[in-house]
């Protein structure tokens, strides 16, 4: 069976940022959007890579977000007081 490959490109520019990742690297791809976001010679952002990543967790999402994310469904305003 073929494996689904994900897409996720940024364009800042004259730079192109193109990311392919299936279900297995997941992980690797998040830490890598970390690595281009500290390398000062690239003009990626901290902010791009934390958009970047929200896309990435949500098309493959896995069990440990599914449960942050019904945490954070769960809270009221009351939980801050």
């Amino acid at each position: 069976m073929d494996k689904e490959i994900n897409v996720l490109a940024l364009v800042k520019g004259e730079e192109r940022f193109i990311f392919l990742f299936d279900d297995e690297n997941r992980d690797s791809t998040l830490r890598q959007l970390a690595r281009f976001a500290a390398d000062p010679e690239l003009d990626f952002s901290w902010y791009d890579a934390a958009m970047l990543s929200r896309k990435i967790r949500d098309a493959v999402p896995t069990d440990d977000d599914m449960i942050a994310s019904e945490e954070f469904d769960s809270l009221s305003i009351d939980d801050f007081y």
